[in-house]
């Protein structure tokens, strides 16, 4: 019998349908969760919003979304606004790292991650063509 942490241990899908379900479930869960996080900022001032499925390559998170902001002021702006509509729902993000004044904001929900860049600092790291082999699931000018 297989050990979990072995190298030799597979699941194959069709022997574990409950797991599947679970998979599924939280695939569009986090799915419908990225786009609600795309709706919130567009009534920002964010520009160039992206979110790209990224959970066939990546085991971090499902989902990024990307957008940025012309100045410190609208990247506060859109970080605040997504704080606040989110907390309202009663989610918060499990940790927040940066600053406005740092021209990139990083937010993490879980299976979604939200990076808001001023647009100096989105252009520098390029995240877009890190993750060029992610499809694109919505892009707002």
């Amino acid at each position: 019998m297989s050990e979990l942490g072995s190298d030799n241990f597979q699941v194959e899908p069709s022997e574990h349908p409950v797991l599947d379900t679970y998979t599924a479930v939280r695939s569009e869960e986090s799915r419908a969760m990225a786009l609600r996080v795309a709706e919130v900022i567009s009534d920002t001032p964010a520009s160039d919003t992206l979110v790209i499925d990224i959970q066939d390559l990546s085991s971090v998170a499902d989902y990024f979304v990307i957008c940025s902001g012309d100045n410190d002021r609208q990247v506060r702006a859109i970080s605040r606004e997504l704080l606040d509509r989110f907390e309202e729902a009663g989610l918060r993000p499990r940790r927040q790292e940066g600053d406005p004044s740092s021209g990139w904001m990083v937010m993490d929900y879980g299976d979604v991650i939200v990076h808001i860049f001023n647009t100096r600092q989105r252009e520098f790291y390029r995240l877009e063509e890190l993750w060029a082999e992610a499809p694109t699931l919505l892009a707002i000018q």
